[in-house]
C-alpha cells in the first residue's frame, strides 16, 4: 500500500471531490439501517434505506491544512424510522464512491432516525488516510 504525503493526499481528495460531482445529477449520502457491506461494490439493500441527503454541485467547499471540506447537504425528511448503521456516498452518476460507518466515520447527534424528521449533514470533512 502506498503511503502518500499530506500534500499528495490532499490533491487526491480534491480529485475525489471532482469525481463526486461527475455526472448529470447530484451526489448523495444514503443512510442505511442494515449491516454495512464488506465492499462498496456490493449493492446496498434498498429496503434498509432511511434517508437520502443530496449534496450541492459543486460539492467542494474548501481546502484545509489537513483535509478538504464539502458543502453541507440539503435538508431531507427521513423515509422511515430506524437506527442508522452506515452510509454510502454516491457520485452524481449514481456510482458508489465510499461506505462510512456511523460513530467512527460519520458522527451524528443521534443515530435514531424518526420517519418525517429532518436530516442534514452540516459539516463534511474528508481527511487523507496515512
Amino acid at each position: 500500500m502506498i503511503q502518500p504525503s499530506l500534500k499528495a493526499g490532499l490533491v487526491q481528495l480534491r480529485a475525489l471531490a471532482d469525481f463526486i460531482d461527475l455526472g448529470s445529477g447530484n451526489a448523495s449520502f444514503v443512510y442505511y439501517e442494515s449491516v454495512k457491506p464488506a465492499s462498496v461494490l456490493i449493492p446496498a439493500d434498498d429496503s434498509a434505506k432511511l434517508a437520502t441527503l443530496t449534496l450541492p454541485k459543486p460539492c467542494f467547499k474548501r481546502l484545509n491544512e489537513d483535509s478538504i471540506e464539502l458543502k453541507p447537504s440539503n435538508d431531507v425528511l427521513a423515509l422511515k424510522t430506524g437506527t442508522v448503521v452506515w452510509a454510502r456516498l454516491f457520485n452524481a452518476s449514481g456510482d458508489g464512491v465510499a461506505d462510512f460507518a456511523m460513530g467512527t466515520d460519520i458522527i451524528l447527534n443521534s443515530y435514531d432516525i424518526v420517519m418525517g424528521a429532518t436530516q442534514r449533514l452540516d459539516s463534511i470533512i474528508l481527511k487523507p488516510v496515512f
